[in-house]
């Protein structure tokens, strides 16, 4: 009489394995993915903003010319401070943004800066044509600034390039970009400013 025992050949002990590797690596490889997706998505939303905020700083420098033609009087008003705010002829002196037409510049959300272009001011020209000069933005007590320290550096660089479409038409573009994992990724908002008037 032969007696026999059952038991897991080592054949089948590796197919289990497999299985249980295979259940548990699943789920694990989904949840890595959603928590990469759900990064990418708020650095989205940031960058966004972002570039909204380098457009509404155009906006703004051109809507401060016109208050200060306002205030300085005169027969062609809303034309004067369009002048002003793209070719820097008059105005407030705070500089024009023709500094940014053909060249990136970069803006400095800092609280207190100055409004306008150059030095000590909220808008520079970056070191050359290439959007990749201008550099990273940095968290400096919840703003976004072109400088701080080391340690509160952001994945995100923001380039603002001015072009004048006609005598009274200037198309601001603003750029963000960053990169996540490897992968480059980039936020662009364009807007058409014209005079007031």
């Amino acid at each position: 009489m032969t007696m026999r025992t059952s038991g897991f050949t080592l054949l089948e002990t590796l197919v289990a394995v497999t299985i249980l590797t295979l259940a548990v690596a699943g789920p694990l490889y989904v949840a890595d993915r959603a928590a990469v997706a759900a990064q990418v998505s708020s650095q989205q939303l940031t960058a966004s903003y972002l570039a909204q905020e380098g457009i509404e700083y155009a906006r703004s420098m051109r809507d401060r010319e016109f208050l200060y033609a306002y205030a300085a009087g005169g027969s062609n008003v809303s034309q004067d401070a369009w002048n002003a705010f793209v070719r820097g002829s008059g105005g407030s002196g705070e500089g024009s943004i023709a500094s940014c037409e053909g060249q990136p510049c970069t803006y400095d959300g800092t609280p207190g800066l100055p409004m306008g272009v150059g030095s000590g001011r909220a808008l520079a020209a970056c070191a050359n044509a290439n959007m990749s000069s201008c550099g990273p933005l940095y968290l400096v007590n919840g703003y976004y600034a072109e400088s701080g320290a080391s340690n509160q550096v952001t994945p995100f660089t923001r380039a603002i390039q001015a072009t004048l479409l006609s005598a009274n038409d200037l198309k601001v573009t603003t750029t963000v970009f960053w990169v996540n994992r490897g992968t480059h990724y980039a936020v662009m908002v364009t807007d058409n400013l014209t005079p007031w008037q």
